[in-house]
């Protein structure tokens, strides 16, 4: 049975005095008894640091992203065994600010996850296209070609360490939205995917976080829809009371 997982992506934010402050408001709002498992992803220079903070806790930690080489001459990259040596055993790869701002390309993706599971890291992947796409009405080509290309290499047993987070590029900080149909539509989708390529078993234990702009204020519908398994959460993750608020409405 696949699980409910809420993710907080927190970006480029805070500081270590500041992460600190907002991983103890999250200990004293979030619920210690949920079955849904809860995530967050500061920023590399307090990972070592939320990771001790949060050791007692049931609060998951991920980075935001790593290299795909294991190590070398590639300055300001961040390997697989640095992140597992301090205690992280979690990444986002694929996030669409990293194929935007940073040219991350499916293939350099797929060679990201593969470092990844060689080093047993449970793995957010996240994929989904832009407002041109929909516009043209490629969203469902899109989606199938990033999964295809960035995902579709690994193994059968390697599901148990993935992750899906669909983001709707289109709809984040564009002024469009995407409903909760919209989003369940999208997700069903991925689902068949998943399935006409791996095991049917795969593809309904696979969890599907669904990373389009999610708030306390629409968190409960989209959450509702039988193919949602969750959220990537963004903005409504650096402020304490949203994301336990989101949490607690799986």
């Amino acid at each position: 049975m696949r699980q409910n997982i809420v993710a907080g992506n927190w970006k480029m934010n805070k500081n270590v005095k500041e992460t600190e402050d907002l991983l103890n408001e999250l200990i004293d709002k979030l619920p210690h008894d949920t079955k849904t498992k809860i995530i967050v992803a500061p920023t590399f220079t307090n990972l070592a640091s939320a990771v001790n903070h949060l050791e007692f806790t049931n609060i998951g930690i991920a980075a935001q992203n790593m290299s795909q080489f294991e190590s070398g001459a590639y300055t300001g990259e961040i390997s697989a065994s640095m992140l597992t040596s301090i205690g992280v055993k979690m990444v986002i790869i694929g996030h669409s600010e990293r194929r935007a701002y940073f040219n991350e390309t499916d293939f350099v993706l797929a060679d990201k996850v593969s470092t990844a599971l060689q080093h047993n890291m449970l793995v957010i992947f996240c994929f989904g296209e832009e407002l041109k796409d929909r516009q043209k009405n490629q969203h469902f080509n899109i989606v199938e070609n990033q999964l295809r290309d960035g995902l579709f290499h690994i193994k059968d047993n390697d599901w148990e360490q993935i992750i899906l987070a669909y983001e709707p590029v289109w709809a984040i900080g564009t002024g469009e939205t995407a409903t909760p149909e919209q989003a369940q539509e999208m997700h069903r989708f991925i689902r068949e995917t998943v399935r006409n390529r791996y095991q049917s078993t795969i593809a309904e234990e696979v969890s599907i976080l669904y990373g389009g702009s999610v708030k306390p204020e629409n968190a409960k519908e989209i959450f509702s829809k039988p193919d949602v398994d969750g959220g990537l959460i963004g903005g409504a993750a650096l402020n304490a009371s949203d994301f336990a608020t989101i949490v607690k409405s799986i």
